[in-house]
């Protein structure tokens, strides 16, 4: 779905017959200006998307960016000053705030894991654990914050999971089955396979794939499996991983840490729009 779709619906939702408060108290031409704040330290995302939720309501309000995405900001920061008909600013304030507070939140998260990994070589990775329709966003929102992204969606990386495998009957089989389906559409198409042992780790050498997934394993075990991989292929590391310990995790020498939480969980930024006094 493209923005301005999500845009349209989200209003809708919101809106639907009509804004009926703004109505009872705002004159329809009553022009003014107000400014949207953070309220919490963070990272800022989602700059672009609220200025386009204002303008679909009203396209004639004077709306200037006051910082970029990705820049930090400070309580009480300035994000946006607009200017215009009040009643079109007040009409599209939530809408514009959930997308802003939403994605702001998901990169201010994103880059404390970033923090915690510094110079340790492991990227950051998102998941497809998202909000349904608001994927490429909430991606973007991971970007900003210094992370990287996983796969799209299921058509552009082969990620062969516990539940293909259950279903081949075998790590062999499905992988043998992978490679066939790659062959067949001449593709380049990325392979990465996940393993819950070492004892699959090995299996899984025996073939060329491009990412080893290490799912829930501990620490010793990561750091075993990084020993007997030798750089033969990329390792990810999923499964527990918080704040807390994700820095252990990386200095196992792995690749890459997936963290569902920066999508799933990510608290949203506290963000305010103020009408200001003339």
């Amino acid at each position: 779905m493209q923005l301005e779709e999500i845009i349209k619906s989200a209003l809708e939702e919101d809106i639907r017959t009509g804004d009926i408060t703004t109505d009872a108290t705002v004159g329809e031409d009553v022009k003014g200006s107000a400014k949207i704040i953070s309220r919490q330290e963070g990272i800022v995302a989602g700059l672009d998307v609220a200025k386009k939720t204002f303008h679909f309501v009203d396209a004639e309000l004077e709306i200037r960016l006051m910082r970029s995405d990705g820049d930090p900001v400070k309580p009480r920061g300035e994000l946006i000053l607009l200017k215009g008909r009040l009643s079109s600013i007040l009409t599209a304030e939530r809408v514009a705030l959930n997308f802003l507070g939403r994605l702001c939140g998901i990169a201010t998260l994103t880059r404390k894991f970033v923090e915690q990994v510094k110079n340790t070589g492991c990227v950051i990775l998102d998941t497809r654990k998202t909000t349904p329709l608001l994927r490429d966003l909430e991606k973007y929102a991971v970007r900003m914050g210094g992370g990287q992204n996983h796969r799209s969606g299921l058509h552009d990386m082969y990620l062969i999971k516990e539940n293909q495998i259950a279903a081949a009957s075998s790590i062999g089989t499905a992988l043998e089955k992978v490679f066939a389906h790659r062959e067949k559409g001449q593709s380049k198409t990325l392979i990465e396979i996940e393993v819950a042992t070492l004892d699959e780790l090995q299996t899984v050498l025996k073939y060329s794939v491009d990412l080893v997934l290490l799912d829930n394993m501990s620490v010793e075990e990561i750091k075993e499996a990084v020993r007997i991989c030798n750089d033969r292929t990329k390792l990810e590391v999923s499964g527990g991983i918080n704040l807390s310990n994700v820095r252990e995790y990386a200095e196992t020498g792995v690749d890459f840490i997936s963290v569902g939480q920066l999508t799933h969980s990510a608290p949203a930024l506290d963000i305010s729009l103020l009408v200001l006094e003339e």
